[in-house]
């Protein structure tokens, strides 16, 4: 079973992939194309052309991990929609829903953003 935390960050590689593509050449298309880093924790998702097929790439501390789905009906969401971007952020609650089979995910954010703590400026009560 594959736990993940909200920290951990979800890009999803925004061209179609060849699913032939295993550890290696999945490895280099991070590297190369998305500009990230494998060994960082990160994980990174790739979608076949027709759909049908998704793959997960995730490096878990003690080695690599690479999850494959197939759909035997229907497609997944097309990460690839916004132009120019080499790969589209999603959460790890919007990659469970891409998974599961929705079709906004990759496309609209459906998460809030993450808490980020702020520093509050305090004027002095007159």
């Amino acid at each position: 079973m594959l736990t993940l935390t909200r920290a951990v960050r979800v890009y999803a590689c925004a061209e179609p992939v060849d699913m032939r593509k295993g550890f290696d050449g999945l490895g280099a298309l991070v590297e190369q194309q998305l500009g990230g880093q494998l060994l960082k924790g990160d994980v990174f998702l790739f979608v076949g052309r027709c759909r049908r097929r998704a793959k997960v790439l995730y490096f878990d501390g003690t080695g690599l991990l690479l999850l494959t789905k197939r759909l035997f009906k229907g497609r997944f969401a097309r990460p690839w929609t916004q132009e120019g971007a080499a790969s589209v952020e999603l959460t790890v609650a919007e990659l469970s829903l891409f998974l599961e089979g929705c079709e906004l995910a990759g496309r609209w954010k459906l998460s809030p953003p993450a808490f980020e703590e702020k520093e509050l400026a305090l004027t002095p009560a007159v």
